[in-house]
């Protein structure tokens, strides 16, 4: 089995009447044991800022407030949406940050929530609640019914691509255009 963490699942169109609708999910980890990814274009209505407060963490820098306010948090997932996930970039570290790759990191505890919007924090991250979540050999099952296409993870896609973008810049960096998509496959 080859691994697939550090890579992008794209949704083909077949998933459009599902939660995974034209999503894209940073696979995190990969293994025998099954795989966990993060969706990065699945936006949420809940401002960063208010996640913050309820969590009674405050930041007295209005200009920092704003560019909080006006970040969403991500839908990383349907399993555990109660559990928060930073992914970002840089090298700084936090008591359970991973790095993933080069320039992916995530941070899963909450000593990294009031570090956001100052410099000791990251320079770019979105921030999810929940996970995706496969079963030992179910992601591989999904792949041969070609439910999803493959492309390495691009630190760019999750930081500087707009949320609304991330499916068709994703699918475009695989040399298709998204209208030669369908939503039928077939196995020959």
């Amino acid at each position: 089995m080859t691994s697939l963490a550090n890579q992008f699942l794209i949704a083909m169109p077949a998933l459009d009447d599902s939660y995974f609708g034209r999503t894209v999910i940073y696979v995190c980890e990969h293994d025998d044991e099954g795989a966990m990814g993060l969706v990065i274009n699945k936006s949420t209505d809940i401002a960063i800022n208010k996640v913050l407060l309820e969590m009674h963490i405050e930041d007295d820098d209005s200009e920092a407030n704003i560019e909080l306010n006006s970040n969403h948090v991500m839908s990383g997932g349907p399993v555990q949406t109660d559990r928060g996930f930073i992914l970002h970039n840089g090298d700084k570290k936090w008591s359970s940050s991973l790095q993933l790759q080069d320039q992916i990191n995530v941070t899963t505890s909450k000593d990294i929530l009031p570090n956001l919007a100052t410099d000791a924090g990251p320079e770019k991250y979105i921030m999810t609640l929940g996970y995706a979540g496969w079963t030992a050999g179910q992601l591989e099952q999904e792949l041969a019914d070609n439910t999803w296409l493959t492309i390495d993870a691009d630190p760019n896609l999750i930081f500087d691509v707009p949320v609304e973008e991330r499916w068709e810049k994703a699918v475009q960096k695989l040399g298709i255009n998204v209208e030669q998509l369908t939503a039928f496959s077939g196995h020959a």
